[in-house]
């Protein structure tokens, strides 16, 4: 009996390890670096060393299994405060923090083209999971802009397919852009717009903090199957953590950052750069920030301008991002301290105006107020005639406008302001156009000449 028991443990072994292999080879196996100490408000506070400022970790609770990633975003003593990039429900102390020695990377390639993004690179549309044939490559979510140096001259314009843009404010190949406006006066509208009728290879759509409702009308309703073939939308909502908020940006960003080192010319759309601002209020003032103007703290005076320099011309071999940021103001848009760090940073701001959205007229852009910078290094010497011309007219027709209105003005008492009253409706059309009214850039400056002649 005692003679054949080892052979029976032998075999029961041998039919063992098979099966114990099978199972390590599906086991997952990590480092964990740490456990969670407490969750205060919207931050997590970790027992954590080795880590440093925006590396990547994970938080995984052994009993539920939910895994939410996070960044480190600051210490405190001796723990690591983490912002959580998803919801916090089920996590716990028992929680582990997994390390995992890097910066979050974003997945870029042809194949984002048409497709809708997280800030965390999944796919949200229809193609849930990129082709496996096809392979994407990691781009950094925090990289450093191009050298100044280095960057190609501004040369040419880009027609965005909006009169009063690209005959009045034209903006360049390469420029970076505000799109300044009270809610409500048609903002995603004129994005949708300019989307379809820009002339740009690629255009990078973010959606930083928009309502999920609008979110699924602009890419399923405003926007028709040209335009989005060439687009990739990064969309995060406004119930999602700030941290994701704010990441939206950033990832779009890096998505335009790949198409230009592929020599293409790149429209980026981030809507909107507010609300950027105050996701990153909430991550500031969460981690102990002291509160400045408005309430944003003062890493948000270091952030925009980081943001917003990696736009722009690249090197000789690349292409080049043109940028434009929308901005929601309220009343006195001068009073805001995202609005006035952003108009000193850009080149250039587009005014929309509410008394142009009561009456009706859209895009609501107010021509006297708004100011592209490099139009003159991109347009030709008649095309800035022209344009002098017609601001001309429209800024005489103001003046005049209230006297008008009480009946005061005379005909006859001067020859330029007759002549500003006489051409107000035929300018007033030549500025209205419907979002799916798209108008080349050679037709806009052939009916700029008429009016200015």
């Amino acid at each position: 009996m005692s003679r054949h028991a080892p052979d029976q443990a032998s075999v029961a072994l041998d039919a063992l390890l098979p099966r114990l292999g099978q199972r390590l080879a599906r086991t997952e196996t990590r480092r964990v670096s740490g456990r969670v100490r407490r969750i205060r408000g919207l931050l997590i506070h970790a027992s954590i060393e080795g880590v440093s400022i925006g590396e990547l970790c994970y938080l995984r609770d052994p009993v539920s299994g939910r895994r939410v990633a996070a960044e480190v975003i600051g210490f405190e003593e001796k723990d690591a405060i983490l912002s959580p990039i998803g919801e916090l429900q089920g996590l716990s102390t028992r929680s582990e923090v997994i390390a995992t020695g890097r910066a979050q990377g974003v997945g870029v390639g042809e194949a984002l083209l048409g497709r809708v993004i997280s800030p965390l690179g999944e796919w949200l549309d229809a193609a849930a999971t990129p082709p496996g044939d096809v392979p994407l490559r990691e781009y950094p979510v925090h990289a450093e802009p191009p050298a100044p140096l280095s960057r190609q001259l501004i040369e040419q314009p880009l027609a965005l397919g909006v009169r009063a843009i690209d005959a009045l404010n034209t903006v360049a190949r390469g420029q970076r852009v505000g799109l300044f406006g009270e809610p409500g006066v048609g903002k995603s509208s004129l994005l949708s717009a300019i989307v379809k009728g820009s002339s740009a290879e690629v255009v990078v759509l973010g959606l930083v903090g928009e309502r999920g409702r609008e979110v699924r009308e602009l890419l399923d309703v405003q926007l028709d199957a040209e335009a989005r073939r060439r687009t990739v939308c990064v969309v995060s909502t406004s119930d999602r953590p700030a941290i994701e908020r704010a990441r939206a940006a950033l990832v779009a960003t890096s998505v335009a950052e790949y198409f230009r080192d592929q020599g293409r010319d790149v429209l980026l759309l981030v809507d909107s750069l507010t609300r950027f601002a105050r996701a990153q209020r909430e991550i500031g003032l969460a981690a102990g920030e002291p509160p400045t103007r408005r309430g944003y703290p003062p890493s948000l005076f270091a952030a925009l301008p980081r943001l917003l320099e990696r736009a722009g011309p690249g090197d000789a071999a690349a292409g080049t991002i043109t940028a434009i940021y929308t901005v929601l103001t309220e009343g006195d848009g001068t009073l805001d301290p995202v609005a006035e760090e952003t108009r000193a940073i850009l080149d250039g701001h587009i005014v929309l105006s509410a008394e142009l959205a009561r009456r009706d007229h859209f895009p609501a852009i107010d021509v006297l107020a708004s100011r592209s910078r490099l139009m003159e290094s991109v347009a030709s010497d008649e095309h800035r005639r022209d344009a002098a011309k017609v601001r001309d007219l429209m800024a005489r027709y103001r003046d005049v406008e209230l006297l008008l209105q009480v009946g005061e003005y005379r005909e006859g008492s001067d020859a330029a302001t007759d002549e500003a009253i006489r051409k107000h409706t035929e300018i007033e059309t030549f500025l209205r156009q419907s979002r799916d009214d798209r108008s080349d850039f050679a037709e806009t400056l052939k009916r700029l000449k008429e009016i200015a002649q």
